[in-house]
């Protein structure tokens, strides 16, 4: 490599203009060094599509979408990222995705969705008592035409904010991004994806 291609790649940053709200990172997110993680790790905090998905083809085999809470609330005061009033209901959720057959916690997932911008199609999907595959699922089951606005990514570290049941599995540091998804440019989630840095513990049975 030559001495130009070395700058040329230190220079290179995949995320340059991707996450738009970077400055507006929460506190206790650090900076991310992306030579420093593994091609599966970059490609999650990069991918515009459902995570799902794409651990199944990486890792080639199934992924379990575990349903962890759901309920219902009304905002306090108004979101900015969700471009929401106070008053607005909405919905949070947390899942975790694990491999079936390798039993490892892949990541946790936090959604903050506004309840009023959903079809009656996804409230029904998001009410039932089953596992639905994730919320990936149900906007592609939706049809509705969407896209995806990355807002920011950091290293998360000790984690806090785990789910009880997905603390049992992980408490190492995490990848997090925070993107949200827009229907017709309306926010209709904001969603969190933490992704472990460490080996992880089997999920149970």
């Amino acid at each position: 490599m030559t001495a130009q291609q070395q700058i040329s790649a230190l220079q290179f940053d995949p995320t340059f203009g991707v996450f738009v709200a970077q400055d507006s990172r929460p506190e206790g997110l650090s900076g991310v060094s992306l030579e420093t993680l593994s091609p599966l790790q970059r490609s999650l905090l990069l991918i515009d599509g459902t995570v799902t998905k794409f651990l199944e083809a990486y890792l080639f085999e199934p992924v379990q979408v575990t349903r962890l809470e759901q309920s219902g609330r009304v905002l306090d005061q108004d979101d900015q990222w969700l471009q929401a009033p106070a008053g607005t209901e909405l919905i949070d959720r947390s899942v975790m995705l694990c491999g079936v057959e390798s039993g490892q916690l892949l990541a946790y997932a936090e959604s903050t969705i506004v309840t009023g911008r959903l079809t009656p199609a996804m409230l029904r999907a998001l009410a039932a008592d089953t596992d639905t595959g994730g919320l990936g699922r149900i906007l592609l089951d939706s049809r509705l035409e969407s896209r995806r606005e990355a807002l920011w990514f950091g290293l998360e570290s000790p984690v806090s904010r785990f789910h009880r049941e997905a603390a049992k599995l992980y408490d190492g540091a995490c990848l997090l991004r925070t993107y949200r998804i827009l229907v017709s440019d309306h926010p209709l989630m904001v969603i969190t994806e933490r992704f472990p840095l460490m080996p992880q513990s089997a999920c149970p049975d």
